[in-house]
């Protein structure tokens, strides 16, 4: 009898990111970085309910099914993803899980059931990402076995959530439940295990992403960031990448205001919203640089997310690994110390 026949109502297929297959075994192909998190995703024929502008996996979208930002997910049966899970986790090459889902009737049925799957046969902490309905799905997805969640908020005001995400976007989300949702899923999860998603360069400015950082460290969530990736077939197809140096500037921020160092009300914003002082003096800054520690993947423990915005020949939005001393100097270059 296989995993899957011992855990009732676990879907037949799951989506995995390319780079987490070939760790698990299910695939063959050269990596630049190997995912320290093996990324799963619920699988449907179908795409999403919802219509974000950004997501190949929307509704409206014109993409392959098996994409999120740049990553293809293929599919693989859940009886050996369980399997590769297992045997990556005794090895030590997986240190996390980490289960994405689409919006459709049953996603939290599958969640539920993949959840305690994952859990039931390996020993690794298990992270969801997911967009629950109420306090219900957020407790049975902890009662599972999930160790950590996240609800993405995606843009970092809610002129650009209605933008891409909300009523303009003829999308199902709310910015006000999405904080209430976050609200409630940190009560339930605990303190500094729930985690939301930002994606700088969908049209806010960056006194908005400052704020909204700053709110979100103020509930104890951990806001990971993401660069917007434009996607040909989505809504935003056409949209630029932000700036590096404006991604930079971002990543400073985030790293103050999440350590305590600065708060959003201490740091200087020009007319149009962009970063002109930190709030530190540049001696200290350009320590916290060299430390290397603000421009690594943000998110859960153990994920490093390889090359998810980017591509591996630059240029390095979220680096999946510790950078050299010439990168170190190059942040440095980009944030206008040298």
């Amino acid at each position: 009898m296989g995993l899957v026949e011992l855990c009732e109502k676990v879907p037949e297929q799951v989506r995995v990111s390319l780079g987490s297959a070939v760790v698990l075994g299910l695939a063959d192909a050269k990596l630049d970085a190997a995912p320290t998190t093996a990324y799963l995703m619920t699988y449907r024929q179908e795409k999403c309910t919802a219509n974000c502008g950004f997501c190949p996996q929307a509704r409206g979208s014109h993409t392959r099914a098996d994409m999120l930002s740049r990553v293809s997910w293929p599919t693989h049966q859940t009886q050996e993803v369980l399997k590769g899970i297992v045997d990556s986790v005794k090895d030590g090459k997986i240190k996390r899980v980490c289960i994405q889902a689409l919006n459709y009737p049953q996603v939290f049925a599958d969640l539920h059931a993949i959840v305690r799957a994952v859990s039931r046969f390996a020993n690794v902490p298990i992270s969801v990402s997911c967009q629950p309905l109420n306090r219900e799905n957020i407790r049975q997805l902890a009662n599972a076995g999930a160790e950590r969640i996240g609800i993405p908020l995606d843009a970092a005001s809610r002129r650009v959530f209605d933008k891409t995400k909300g009523v303009d976007a003829a999308g199902p989300y709310s910015w006000e439940k999405q904080w209430h949702l976050l609200n409630q899923a940190s009560e339930i999860f605990g303190e500094g295990k729930v985690s939301t998603h930002l994606i700088v360069g969908l049209g806010e400015t960056e006194k908005e992403m400052a704020r909204t950082i700053q709110r979100c460290v103020d509930m104890a969530i951990l806001p990971a960031l993401f660069a917007f990736t434009p996607v040909p077939g989505t809504a935003l197809g056409n949209q630029a990448q932000p700036p590096i140096a404006r991604y930079r500037r971002i990543q400073i921020a985030r790293h103050l205001i999440l350590h305590r160092i600065a708060r959003c009300k201490d740091m200087g914003f020009s007319e149009k919203g962009l970063i002109t002082d930190f709030g530190i003096s540049k001696e200290w800054l350009s320590r916290i640089i060299m430390t290397d520690v603000p421009f690594v993947t943000s998110g859960c423990p153990g994920c490093n997310r390889p090359f998810y915005n980017e591509k591996p020949s630059g240029p390095i939005y979220n680096f999946p690994r510790k950078l050299t001393l010439t990168e170190l100097s190059t942040m440095k270059k980009q944030l206008g110390l040298e």
